[in-house]
């Protein structure tokens, strides 16, 4: 069964009816327990269950979570952890806390979710940080090019002390966000329809002066330019019709974003350039988490690394299992049933990618932007702390980083 035909038996009408009994986010949080399609009936009464638990005696917070376009199912597709965090805080602190899961771009969207909750509208949310740097500038660290070498290096950094240091400390004295945890991919080139009937692309020249949606991040249309690969700022939400309608040649994403906007019937071959961070990070406001007492904000941390764990595990497996992004891949895959192509360049074609936009090998060209990032974090070099650290991880599978709590020395 396709993990899309989860909810097959179940219209959105037949959705909404049980939510409107249970409340959306109980029959959220029901529908993410279910591992494969659901009767309305199974769905309400495992609503009824969850809102019994959760509604069992009075929050003394209640926190709203905006996750742009996530819902129960695409969850199942990028494992971005936003219902399993919901969850276990809300069972860790025994109904101390409750969330409130806001969901399908009906709070806030892939650029607006970072802003809403620096306004204190919502207290937690969930999008990429690269899309949620148009707000929150300082989400560009993680952007330099090819400073991280895998899925690997990624989850290594988000588990490491310095993460503390280069990253989270400096978000929340500039921003005021408390960064909680993330998915970890790496971005390449999703090429639309027109590369259909072309061959596979087997060097990195083949895509040259092509024009390519980018997200909100200044660092990676740097890497982009210097690729010659054309950026084009296209809010995420617009990115499949200009891709349908050719108004772009390809799309800077990540194989599961892929899968889970439902872009795959528009996307011809995807290309792992994985030239920079593709990070669905959830994070909270620092004043709400502040204002908590120090038994709960222990739980949101503990929350926030049980959850950490579960992404590393499930999406790793998803990628293979549910997106496709393997060679072979696997039938019965969002991929396969799209006809998308995966291209794995090889290790050459990669390197001349790195020896051309990267900062280790092309300094000038991000002079900018690094000395700015470098201000905002107190005059430490980010590039480089980042880029040392995580070559101090020995393991290139990602499943097999050891987990730490990274509050912890």
């Amino acid at each position: 069964m396709k993990v899309s035909d989860k909810l097959a038996r179940m219209t959105r009408r037949d959705l909404f009816k049980v939510a409107g009994s249970y409340g959306m986010s109980s029959t959220l949080l029901a529908a993410g327990t279910f591992g494969g399609a659901m009767t309305v009936a199974e769905l309400a009464k495992a609503a009824e269950s969850t809102y019994e638990k959760r509604f069992a005696k009075e929050a003394k917070h209640v926190l709203k979570f905006g996750a742009a376009g996530f819902n129960q199912r695409n969850l199942l597709i990028e494992r971005a952890g936003c219902l399993e965090f919901a969850r276990d805080l809300e069972s860790r602190t025994d109904g101390e806390i409750r969330v409130e899961f806001i969901g399908d771009n009906q709070i806030c969207g892939q650029l607006s979710c970072v802003e809403k909750a620096q306004q204190g509208i919502i207290d937690i949310y969930a999008a990429s940080t690269q899309n949620s740097a148009g707000g929150a500038p300082y989400l560009n660290v993680l952007d330099y090019a090819y400073m991280f070498r895998n899925r690997a290096d990624q989850y290594h950094f988000l588990y490491s002390p310095e993460s503390q240091r280069i990253l989270r400390e400096p978000f929340e004295k500039r921003h005021g966000l408390k960064f909680l945890f993330s998915h970890a991919e790496l971005r390449g080139i999703q090429m639309g329809l027109a590369w259909e009937d072309r061959p596979t692309i087997t060097k990195l020249e083949e895509i040259f002066g092509t024009k390519n949606r980018v997200t909100g991040t200044q660092l990676g249309r740097i890497a982009m330019q210097a690729l010659n690969l054309n950026p084009v700022p296209i809010a995420w939400e617009e990115t499949l019709d200009g891709l349908k309608q050719g108004l772009i040649d390809g799309a800077e994403t990540w194989a599961s974003a892929v899968a889970y906007a439902n872009m795959g019937p528009v996307v011809s071959q995807s290309v792992n350039l994985n030239f920079f961070c593709g990070t669905e990070h959830t994070a909270m406001n620092a004043e709400s988490f502040d204002g908590l007492s120090g038994d709960l904000q222990d739980a949101v941390m503990e929350s926030s690394y049980l959850t950490q764990v579960h992404v590393q595990a499930a999406n790793e497996a998803a990628l293979v299992n549910t997106v496709g992004q393997s060679d072979p891949m696997l039938p019965n895959t969002i991929f396969a049933q799209n006809n998308v192509r995966n291209v794995f360049l090889p290790d050459s074609e990669i390197k001349m990618a790195e020896e051309m936009c990267s900062p280790e090998f092309q300094p000038q060209l991000w002079e900018q932007w690094r000395e700015r990032i470098n201000g905002w974090a107190g005059g430490i070099d980010t590039y480089q702390d980042i880029y040392n650290e995580v070559r101090t991880n020995t393991h290139t599978l990602a499943e097999n980083v050891e987990p730490r709590r990274w509050w912890k020395a």
